[in-house]
């Protein structure tokens, strides 16, 4: 398999980003779940904050990574072909999803920022994006768990639309993304 996307798979690059970003992104909702198992002020709540916060960037930081990657190389074609509003519907999940991805650290990164916190970052201190406003924070603050709330959404349904493929449209949509699934296409029963 190359590094490189080509029409027929996606290259070990773009398919290791997409599952790292994955895990990430269960790293970053675990974190703020488990946080709530431990009292206010506790030194493990206030830790998992804190990793929240940083896998939360890292994201960020590999999106800009991801989508070099997306747009500098061919995006393998679907086999058998879907219509075209699948494409469009795709394209726009796809857009969707990289709109989650960069949103939700910023709003994280700016909740901080007003906050009048430090911005952590695996032993840096990022700089703060706005001055300290305390009440504009907690409304971006709900907006963030509002959009937060509906990323399990976007990506359960991300995941639902490959498995859905996979299994009953029975093209390659899935195998283009995992990793050594350099099988042929099951026989689909079509003529």
């Amino acid at each position: 398999m190359n590094w490189k996307n080509t029409q027929e798979r996606y290259g070990k690059l773009s398919i290791a980003m997409h599952w790292l970003m994955l895990a990430l992104l269960i790293a970053v909702y675990t974190c703020i779940l488990l946080r709530e198992e431990f009292p206010r002020g506790s030194e493990l709540r206030n830790d998992l904050k804190t990793w929240h916060f940083m896998l939360g960037l890292s994201v960020l930081g590999l999106l800009v990574f991801r989508l070099i990657i997306r747009f500098t190389g061919p995006t393998p074609a679907i086999q058998p072909p879907v219509g075209a509003w699948q494409h469009r519907m795709a394209a726009a999940m796809h857009g969707v999803l990289y709109l989650f991805l960069f949103a939700m650290p910023v709003l994280g990164w700016l909740i901080l920022s007003m906050e009048g916190k430090q911005i952590p970052f695996f032993g840096l201190e990022l700089p703060p994006l706005w001055d300290q406003n305390k009440d504009l924070a907690h409304e971006i603050e709900d907006i963030h768990e509002l959009i937060g709330e509906i990323g399990y959404y976007l990506i359960g349904a991300h995941a639902a639309a490959a498995l859905f493929h996979h299994y009953f449209i029975r093209d390659n949509t899935l195998l283009r993304m995992l990793p050594g699934a350099e099988r042929p296409l099951r026989d689909t029963g079509r003529k």
